[in-house]
């Protein structure tokens, strides 16, 4: 079993940063890829970023690459979302989840985080 929390969201302007965590329980945190995902307001749960169990390969959606960087830190049991250049589309609710495998498939992520909003005003 694996616990999620997140945090680090909040109100920030066009351009400027945010840093999320998602500190994990329990003594297998680096068996499992880590991944995080958003949900807007009317929209579907979407895949943003993810990383492996020991942080080496990691991967993101187009919209996010070049401005979100994926991390861990297994001694911490952390894994971060450092979101640079942040626009008003991404705007969302953003979640962080465990998988036993290296996925963007939201169904293969094991579990889940209660999520943390973040909003970028224009």
């Amino acid at each position: 079993q694996v616990q999620l929390a997140e945090s680090g969201g909040g109100l920030v302007q066009a351009g400027g940063s945010l840093r999320l965590s998602c500190a994990a329980s329990g003594r297998t945190f680096s068996s499992y890829g880590m991944g995080w995902f958003r949900q807007a307001p009317g929209k579907e749960r979407e895949f943003v970023a993810r990383i492996s169990g020991s942080g080496g390969s990691t991967y993101y959606v187009d919209s996010v690459k070049g401005r979100f960087t994926i991390s861990r830190d297994n001694a911490k049991n952390t894994v971060y979302l450092q979101m640079n250049s942040l626009k008003p589309e991404d705007t969302a609710v953003y979640y962080c989840a465990a998988s036993r495998f290296f996925t963007y498939r939201p169904d293969e992520y094991d579990y889940w985080g209660q999520g943390t909003q973040v909003t970028v005003s224009s």
